[in-house]
């Protein structure tokens, strides 16, 4: 190895001096230093983010972590000297971050600090001269900070609705009309989508050997986006029981929230001049035959809760048809169970035990994860059962399981349905033999708001 100790290299004539060959490396010795060469306009950056004040060193970077304002001291100004800041926490609009000059020394010819206010604020300075300082060579505002779990955020309005809240998920019940506010609609790292149930009213049970209320169409989806709106929620009322013979019961009303409807139950036939069950979300149970040109046996109503699919959601619907009345002279004189959620009514001729039953609502727990927390144990829209006349062997029909109201038996009138279940009422018997009234409908949307 070769060693020159001189004191100056100079060049042998004109002004160049060329250290080295193309594509030689040029080191400087452990410990040495260069001046006059200026700055390639790097730093070290120091990955120990600073949160309290300090003094930089020249040649390094800070990333600062404030969550309180703080300060860092510009060492002394030397000409080539580069130092650099950044906000690691993305907050310098809250928390301001201010770097001192050094004395008498300036930033930018200004003997003054300086002070970055902007969120995801980063800047380097390198010292000149003592006229104008520490000079600003790059300055960047980036605030990107990655997708930061955020959470579906809501209230309730309307008289009784209520939102609890069970670990990491809350739910909104309406038992009647209000508004699903949301002020937060998340994200996918977090929460960003609802799941709701959807369930009209049931229609009431007809009169005299009658048919039983239809239940309300019920509708569940899972994974429903949300956006930072009002979403309007209507419940349907239960429909109103038959008075009397020759009267027609009520259909229930629909229930409507989100992007879903769920229709009123089919009104119940009752004996005399309508006795036939009519349509709905579940159909109503019809009639026994009247004595002379109607003598049945009497169809009962058709489901007609609507298919509602939604791209990238699961989605349940449910509504069964009613059971058909007997003829007259039947072996049981009665009407037919409603249609449920899950099963069609039974048929007022079928043997016992099912004789004129209210066909099954549905069980939603599984849809929900806070299934204990949700009325009637989860399980909705019922048909109401039939009415039965004599000679029946034994009883009227049974409501479905879901709030169906249960049907009388040789001249009590029928069971109202359970109120905010969507469950129909039950058929009634003798004269006049009213029927029962329908259950009000009922809405209920889960979300997670944390983690």
């Amino acid at each position: 190895m070769s060693k020159i100790e001189v004191n100056t290299v100079a060049p042998q004539c004109g002004t160049t001096l060329t250290l080295g060959e193309s594509g030689d490396t040029v080191t400087l010795g452990t410990g040495a230093s260069q001046s006059g060469f200026g700055r390639t306009g790097t730093v070290d950056w120091q990955t120990t983010p600073k949160t309290a004040t300090f003094t930089a060193v020249n040649g390094e970077g800070y990333f600062i972590n404030s969550g309180s304002a703080l300060t860092a001291n510009l060492p002394a100004g030397s000409a080539g000297a580069i130092v650099a800041f950044s906000d690691y926490a993305r907050n310098f609009a809250t928390y301001n971050f201010t770097i001192n000059p050094n004395g008498s020394e300036k930033i930018g010819g200004v003997a003054d600090d300086l002070v970055l206010d902007v969120n995801g604020q980063a800047i380097t300075l390198v010292y000149v001269d003592s006229t104008k300082g520490w000079i600003n060579v790059q300055n960047a505002e980036d605030t990107e900070i990655g997708l930061v779990p955020a959470y579906v955020a809501a209230t309730v309005s309307g008289s009784g609705n209520t939102l609890t809240t069970s670990g990491d998920y809350k739910i909104a019940i309406f038992t009647g009309p209000g508004t699903f506010c949301v002020s937060n609609a998340g994200n996918a790292r977090g929460s960003n989508s609802v799941t709701a149930m959807i369930v009209a009213g049931g229609a009431g049970g007809g009169a005299r050997s009658s048919g039983g209320g239809g239940a309300g169409g019920l509708t569940v989806g899972q994974s429903i986006p949300v956006s930072a709106t009002g979403f309007p929620i209507v419940v349907g009322g239960g429909g109103a029981k038959a008075p009397g013979p020759c009267a027609g019961s009520t259909a229930g009303s629909n229930s409507t929230g989100l992007t879903f409807v769920g229709l009123g139950g089919g009104a119940a036939g009752s004996q005399g001049p309508a006795p036939i069950g009519q349509p709905g979300g579940s159909g109503g149970g019809a009639a026994t035959g009247g004595v002379g040109p109607l003598p049945g046996p009497n169809a009962g109503g058709s489901a007609t809760q609507p298919a509602q699919p939604q791209p990238g959601q699961s989605v349940f619907n449910a509504g069964s048809p009613g059971g058909s009345g007997s003829a007259n002279p039947g072996p049981d004189f009665g009407g037919g169970g409603g249609g449920g959620a899950t099963s069609a009514g039974t048929p007022s001729e079928a043997p016992t035990p099912t004789m004129s039953d209210g066909g099954a609502g549905k069980d939603v727990t599984p849809f929900f994860n806070l299934s204990p927390s949700l009325p009637n144990s989860g399980v909705y829209a019922g048909g109401g059962g039939g009415g039965v006349g004599q000679p029946a062997p034994g009883r009227g029909g049974a409501g479905g399981a879901g709030g169906g109201g249960a049907g009388g038996f040789n001249g009590p009138p029928g069971s109202d349905a359970t109120t905010n279940t969507g469950g129909g009422g039950g058929g009634g018997t003798g004269v006049p033999g009213p029927g029962g009234n329908g259950g009000s409908g009922i809405v209920i949307i889960e979300y997670k708001f944390q983690n």
